[in-house]
């Protein structure tokens, strides 16, 4: 087994080994992962934090051994605290970083970080205000960063900078916590999970007070939630049908 960490700030996973495949999440500067199998070009990879998997460019991560992978899972968190930061390379050069990126290798990479960090786990209370960071960002498919993200990649980064980790797709997220019977039973921070019409969980909001949801639809958006679901305001209708509500923390 091989070993690597991404040395890169936003680097696509992709669904085959082709540039023009679909990108099914991003790997983000400091992410660790298990190297699954390598070809001339492409690498597939299980990363170390959901263990999601897919494929990334060879040029755009570093080997490592398996002493400093485990060196480097066992490593407290120490993560980007605010939407860019940069970082200074050992030829002082300038590397931009985004929210929620891992700097646990610094000294491996000999690079030097003076911006905001984040290194201890915070109060559930927390969780609403850091969904706010990401207010207004872009739906991106795959995306997870304040640039463009995706429902499911919303939740887990919010979720990853107050020190709780998340499975990467609405899917697999729905299978963890504890389900809620009533909207009223909720609390900010809480999770709740939307069907499709095959019963198929497809998207994933955080829950607020006074029956408000936060998500990523079109934009990291604040929208009404009810029994139904969620419903917009400005399409006068309801845009996501609620199956669940799950408490997490």
């Amino acid at each position: 087994m091989q070993y690597g960490i991404c040395n890169l700030s936003i680097v696509p996973l992709r669904f085959e080994p082709k540039d023009m495949s679909e990108m099914v999440s991003q790997v983000l500067y400091g992410d660790l992962f298990k190297i699954l199998e390598k070809r001339k070009k492409w690498s597939k990879i299980r990363l170390a934090y959901d263990n999601y998997e897919g494929w990334i460019d060879n040029k755009q991560y570093l080997t490592i051994t398996k002493e400093e992978y485990t060196d480097f899972i066992n490593k407290p968190m120490s993560l980007v605290g605010d939407m860019v930061e940069f970082i200074s390379t050992k030829d002082n050069q300038l590397m931009p970083v985004v929210l929620g990126s891992s700097l646990v290798a610094l000294d491996f990479f000999e690079h030097h970080f003076e911006g905001a960090r984040i290194d201890e786990k915070q109060l559930k209370q927390k969780i609403v205000d850091t969904a706010f960071l990401f207010l207004n960002a872009p739906y991106l498919w795959g995306g997870k960063t304040n640039f463009g993200i995706d429902c499911s990649g919303f939740t887990q980064m919010v979720y990853k900078l107050n020190g709780y980790p998340l499975l990467r797709d609405a899917s697999q997220q729905a299978t963890m916590g504890d389900p809620l019977s009533f909207i009223e039973e909720s609390e900010p921070g809480d999770l709740a999970f939307f069907d499709n019409e095959e019963g198929m969980i497809t998207h994933v909001g955080i829950m607020m007070k006074d029956n408000y949801i936060i998500h990523a639809h079109g934009k990291v958006r604040i929208d009404r939630i009810d029994h139904t679901g969620i419903y917009n305001s400005e399409k006068r209708t309801h845009t996501h049908k609620l199956r669940v509500i799950k408490k997490i923390i």
